[in-house]
């Protein structure tokens, strides 16, 4: 019945594992959840075992699918797989875990990244495009464990993300085999050459981590083994199946949004946005300390992005549905919340929301969240465009600083669960002044596995035709000049109403905090 593909990413809160045929028709997939530890405060750890095991259940609830299903596990080509980019774990010579696997939402090098940024050093930005430290980089996670794990000082070989360490077992790899593709690499924030995709010997001195505990660096589409066979026997699928060296979920998940030009930018409105913008390469306005970006490199050749948080993101929509309009219970009632939100007038009559629900950020530090200019005339639909809105005036800082550094917005696909709500599109279209696109099957980043994996087995040429095959636009949004405009002079009203006249009344409010 023709070739088929299997893909899995090993996300933060779960792993999924599906299987498509040339013609990227999903034919079966599965999920398991992850589990997140805390032992301490600050601290978050997972089993990098549990991904390995979750995968192999996963492939083998798929196997039995695709059989029920007419097909033959040995029609799939190859094996693909994505991870988190910030996160490792050690492993000895067997290839096994010795430390726990911590990733990006742990914080216990904070006073390491502190101490690194106090040095003032310039090669970071030079080389990786990221001028400063920070806790969640798998370089202070290396350091960490060189002073505090005695299993990985007495027995620890190399350090590896979790898509490696899951395509490691399933191939029978060693731990001298361990591997780290391109893309994932620039995930360890400091150590490396972005744009020679290798090791730096000078940083990893710096940092006092020893190169042979790297990683070797491959391509993604890399065949690093075959499915040994205890891994067929366990998951039904062909022994000496083709496994990949897999490649990073944000950088796969850009390339699944249809992002593969310079200029494009992806919005993933989630709980805490991710704002990310392709680039040609480093652009030094962009990597300079304060910046708060981060510099990565992509799964393709000579393809970069720059990525940061929005401030509070989704976290100030739920709080608005769950704790001011008191439906929590009630996931449907943003759509009510958006009917009445769009017979609001852009800019909503002057009504503002500052969204510093968890506090401000740099000089502003001191802020907090308010409805200001409300009436008696105003509603729920007024409160709720202008919460809109002031996420909205994040971005347009955030685009600015791009647009600033000579990185044009042309355009920017919006996924995951804001994405959903045309007017939320509508009103980023205007505030941002780009043309705001929605794809139905936009965040694929396991199909888009799966069009590497058939890559690697020489069943496609070039992944963006292939890709772009897997991508079917949903809707398209147009920003109206005239709204843009006007968006334009709010925001710098909001400006001044926060850095310099709202600035004694923010400090006044902090002190009234402290008598209850």
């Amino acid at each position: 019945m023709g070739k088929l593909y299997l893909g899995f990413d090993a996300g933060t809160q779960s792993v999924k594992v599906a299987v498509y045929d040339a013609a990227w028709k999903c034919i079966a997939s599965c999920s398991k959840p992850t589990t997140l530890g805390y032992p301490n405060p600050g601290w978050v750890q997972m089993d990098p075992n549990e991904y390995f095991n979750n995968t192999v259940e996963c492939m083998k609830q798929c196997a039995r699918e695709i059989r029920s299903k007419g097909y033959d596990p040995a029609d799939v080509a190859a094996i693909m797989g994505d991870g988190v980019i910030c996160g490792i774990t050690g492993v000895d010579e067997d290839g096994n875990a010795v430390t726990p696997y911590v990733n990006y939402l742990d914080s216990r090098t904070r006073e390491d990244a502190e101490a690194i940024n106090a040095k003032g050093l310039d090669i970071w930005g030079r080389e990786t495009g990221n001028p400063e430290a920070n806790c969640m980089f798998p370089a202070l996670f290396a350091r960490w464990f060189l002073k505090n794990s005695e299993a990985f000082r007495n027995r620890g070989v190399k350090f590896v993300h979790n898509a490696p360490y899951v395509l490691m077992h399933l191939a029978g790899l060693k731990g001298r085999d361990a591997f780290i593709d391109w893309g994932a690499m620039s995930g360890w924030g400091l150590g490396y050459r972005v744009m020679d995709k290798q090791w730096s010997d000078e940083q990893l001195r710096i940092l006092g981590i020893d190169r042979k505990y790297m990683p070797r660096i491959l391509k993604p589409w890399d065949i690093v083994g075959g499915l040994s066979p205890e891994c067929a026997a366990a998951t039904g699928f062909a022994e000496g199946t083709p496994v990949c060296a897999g490649a990073g979920d944000t950088m796969q998940s850009m390339l699944g949004c249809g992002v593969f030009e310079p200029g494009q930018g992806v919005d993933v409105a989630g709980t805490c946005a991710m704002f990310c913008v392709a680039t040609d390469g480093i652009v030094p306005e962009l990597s300079r300390p304060g910046s708060g970006l981060i510099f990565n490199s992509g799964s393709l050749p000579d393809t970069y992005f720059y990525w940061g948080y929005i401030r509070t993101g989704g976290l100030a929509l739920r709080w608005f549905k769950d704790s001011v309009a008191l439906k929590n219970d009630d996931p449907k009632y943003y759509t009510r919340l958006s009917e009445m939100a769009s017979e609001v007038p852009a800019g909503c009559n002057g009504v503002l929301f500052l969204p510093y629900l968890t506090g401000g950020m740099g000089e502003e530090d001191e802020a907090s969240g308010c409805f200001l200019n409300l009436t008696l005339d105003d509603n729920q639909g007024v409160m709720w465009r202008s919460v809109l809105e002031a996420i909205g005036y994040d971005y347009m800082e955030i685009t600015d600083t791009y647009r600033a550094a000579g990185v044009p917005l042309r355009r920017l696909t919006v996924t995951e669960g804001g994405s959903r709500d045309s007017l939320w599109n509508q009103i980023k279209a205007d505030m941002l002044s780009s043309d705001v696109v929605r794809y139905r099957t936009a965040g694929g980043a396991v199909v888009t596995d799966c069009v590497f994996a058939a890559l690697a087995a020489g069943d496609v040429k070039e992944v963006r035709p292939a890709l772009e095959k897997t991508i079917t636009k949903d809707a398209e949004y147009a920003p109206n000049p005239e709204n843009t405009k006007l968006y334009r002079n709010l925001l710098e009203k909001k400006k001044q109403l926060v850095k310099t006249d709202m600035k004694a009344a923010f400090h006044t409010l902090r002190q009234m905090k402290k008598f209850n």
